[in-house]
């Protein structure tokens, strides 16, 4: 029978011998001299280590395990022996030379000075930044110190009302207590071991996920690029296998083709940019990956057309579009698609990484159509900031995936699983579902109201708390002005898109103060 290991939690040679009266306490035949030896900086132990054998860790390793066997023998702790006597009644040994009789006090250890803290000015940062990070990213000069709820404050003190919620990540909002609180027992208790060993954390996250959606297992990863890729991989994994052909016979033919649409964005790493339907993204790493085609959004003859029995193993498609430019779909193309994928053997894939757990008011942006998929990929406010994927998947498609085919070192990890087991448990309670719902329509209504007259305003939409202002022109000058009066608002679509992205938590009072904020700020316009 094979050996089952669930790591709980680990303790380091820190957190035991900080202090030597921790040390004598876990480890009573330790001297002093052994126990002030492993506290020390680093420094020292690599000359402790050059030393002769029976020194350092193998003295460490044989007085640790005399220590607890002592200590495990019987009901409760023996009694210490009398001086010069070993627990077994033989005398005891000649002390080490410099060693420290174990019947007097340890002197106590001088704490290592912290470092001096660096103060640095928003300039200095943001001079910083240009110099040594790879400039991917067109940020504005504004350096964000904390953030408390729905509220940022930059290093200036300035305080900003946050509508985008870190791309909608910060579904819970910025240091929610329960958040914190979890983060900050699972980092004093164990924090990664890799996806080698069994952890309590992954595996209820897992159980929540599977019991709330359509799915029948779970997959974990470390963003919504790599929760695509995976899906893509375990696509085309599925259709070898549907199609009966070898899957490490490398001259086997089988549907391999991915369809995906128009306005899509799916990821920026290889596999998910080539599905991904912005050719400004794409156009820089040609050649993409091959055996993919487009089709256009909402249309389901364009859809009929690309779908081929034979030829497709997956459909991609967003329910709502984010990046795109916050479209939502309808019923009626997600239904269709379903029966197209059905007649065509293809895998219905719903990218739900913006969209999905609670944005739009239901838990999952599918429940808005009532049509289920056979893979759903999550990601941005699973764990409420900290880095995750998941890849949700029927059981038909976790029967063809075998140890090795797919991995990842750092995925699900026990830190990152308890921050997700905090938002999904608080999301996905009914009531808050409902609030989120009503907070949404007020938003557009809001909206509606505040920029009716504005003749840049083409059209307000989108569901729940994920919306969109679609402009006439681009929507830049709107957002710069806005965070210049303390709102933060992002873009989207082809950068003419005012997109709506607030925590979920927001207040109806901050919804109320966001739309007269952007009042203002669509004067940039004129």
């Amino acid at each position: 029978m094979g050996h089952v290991l669930v790591i709980a939690r680990t303790v380091t040679r820190t957190s035991l011998l900080s202090t030597p009266c921790l040390g004598k306490l876990l480890f009573p035949a330790l001297s002093c001299t052994v126990l002030q030896t492993l506290t020390r900086p680093h420094s020292s132990l690599r000359s402790w280590k050059q030393k002769p054998a029976d020194t350092g860790c193998q003295l460490f390793a044989k007085m640790a395990g005399k220590a607890g066997a002592w200590r495990t023998a019987g009901e409760g702790a023996v009694p210490s022996p009398p001086p010069g006597v070993q627990r077994d009644g033989r005398a005891a040994p000649s002390p080490l030379p410099g060693a420290i009789s174990s019947q007097r006090r340890c002197p106590p250890i001088a704490p290592r000075a912290a470092p001096p803290a660096t103060l640095a000015s928003a300039a200095d940062v943001i001079a910083d930044e240009k110099a040594f990070i790879l400039q991917t990213y067109a940020r504005p000069d504004v350096v964000f110190a904390r953030g408390e709820g729905t509220r940022l404050y930059d290093t200036e003190g300035r305080e900003y009302l946050d509508f985008a919620a870190g791309i909608a990540v910060n579904a819970l909002g910025h240091s929610h207590p329960g958040w914190v609180e979890a983060v900050e027992r699972q980092a004093a208790t164990l924090g990664h071991v890799s996806n080698l060993y069994h952890t309590k954390p992954q595996v209820e996250l897992a159980r929540g996920l599977v019991s709330a959606s359509f799915a029948d297992k779970v997959f974990f990863c470390n963003s919504g690029t790599e929760a695509n890729e995976a899906a893509i991989k375990f696509a085309r994994k599925w259709a070898r296998v549907a199609a009966g052909v070898d899957p490490q016979d490398p001259e086997a033919n089988a549907p391999n083709e991915i369809v995906s649409f128009s306005n899509s964005f799916h990821g920026r790493t290889m596999g998910a940019l080539a599905i991904t339907a912005k050719e400004v993204y794409q156009n820089p790493f040609l050649p993409m990956m091959p055996g993919q085609k487009f089709a256009k959004y909402l249309d389901l003859d364009s859809a009929t057309a690309a779908i081929q029995q034979g030829k497709t193993c997956a459909v991609f498609v967003e329910p709502v579009q984010g990046e795109g430019g916050v479209n939502p779909s309808t019923a009626a193309f997600l239904s269709g698609l379903r029966d197209i994928c059905n007649r065509a053997g293809a895998l219905l894939v719903f990218d739900e990484i913006q969209c999905g757990l609670g944005r739009t008011g239901k838990l999952w942006s599918y429940q808005n159509f009532d049509v289920e998929p056979d893979i759903m990929t999550l990601a941005k406010p699973l764990a409420g900031g900290l880095p995750i994927g998941a890849v949700l998947m029927r059981q038909q498609v976790a029967d063809v995936m075998k140890p090795g085919d797919h991995g990842s070192t750092f995925a699900g990890n026990p830190l990152v699983c308890s921050a997700a087991n905090v938002v999904f448990n608080t999301i996905s309670d009914p009531s808050f579902l409902s609030d989120v719902q009503a907070k949404g329509a007020h938003l557009k209504q809001g909206l509606i109201s505040a920029l009716n007259e504005n003749p840049h305003v083409r059209e307000v939409r989108g569901i729940g708390l994920m919306l969109g202002v679609e402009l006439d022109c681009p929507a830049g000058p709107v957002v710069a002005k806005a965070l210049q009066m303390g709102l933060l608002v992002i873009t989207a679509g082809g950068g003419n898109v005012v997109r709506l992205v607030p925590p979920l938590v927001v207040t109806f009072e901050e919804i109320d103060r966001c739309c007269d904020i952007l009042v203002d700020a669509f004067k940039a316009l004129d």
